[in-house]
């Protein structure tokens, strides 16, 4: 699990059977301090650390990994990508929780300077997933903890206004238009979603008075009676 925060920015490269993240000395993340078996975010996607390297480390990545991610064509051109290695227990959460599970790509259409911030505009490849964006919502961009500030009736096309440290302290400021980025969405609109298709929250309890003790099933409509509307 991660939080969104970057706190280096590596150099990704192709490795037999996986790829190879070299990170720069006072990078903000020490090589020395990982460990095999240890999960970073690379660019939002987990990986694992398969074996270590004086600068960085290397971890196998499945096709389907390299499928669904910017990857692939990074580590092709040895690309920069953010990193953040996995959260612990006692860490403070300044992002939102992010799981490193890349949902889908989206294109830049849109980066223009707005006073001290910049307005970045995103396009879901897969416009369904629009589902998951709303104004305010959380969303990885590239394993960066964002908020949405706006976006079209059905989520598709939405923006963000990126502040100066995120700017200066990730890629952000190397993207170009008509590139992909890698995008979760946040967790708490996937399991929302998933409870109201399954109604009941507790469809395996059958005993006898199982429907009172379990609460009433959460629907549209129950959500609207609650307030949520």
């Amino acid at each position: 699990m991660f939080t969104g925060l970057v706190q280096a920015v590596g150099q990704l490269g192709r490795s037999p059977g996986g790829v190879e993240v070299r990170i720069g000395a006072g990078a903000g993340l020490d090589p020395a301090s990982l460990a095999l078996g240890d999960s970073v975010a690379v660019d939002g996607v987990c990986l694992t650390v398969a074996s270590l390297m004086p600068q960085g480390f290397r971890a196998d990545v499945s096709g389907e990994t390299l499928a669904r991610t910017t990857l692939a064509a990074k580590a092709t051109r040895q690309g920069a990508v953010n990193l953040e290695p996995a959260l612990r227990l006692a860490d403070r959460l300044g992002g939102h929780l992010v799981s490193g599970h890349v949902d889908g790509l989206a294109e830049v259409v849109a980066i223009e300077p707005r006073g001290a911030s910049w307005h970045l505009a995103l396009r879901w490849q897969e416009a369904s997933y629009g589902r998951y964006i709303c104004e305010k919502a959380s969303v990885a961009v590239n394993g960066i903890s964002l908020t949405v500030a706006g976006c079209e009736p059905n989520g598709a096309l939405f923006w963000i206004a990126v502040i100066p440290h995120t700017w200066s302290h990730s890629t952000l400021a190397q993207l170009q238009l008509g590139e992909p980025v890698n995008l979760e969405a946040d967790l708490l609109a996937k399991y929302t979603e998933q409870l109201l298709r399954s109604g009941n929250p507790f469809p395996g309890n059958s005993r006898p008075g199982a429907e009172a003790a379990a609460g009433p099933a959460i629907t549209p409509t129950w959500l609207a009676e609650q307030g949520w509307a």
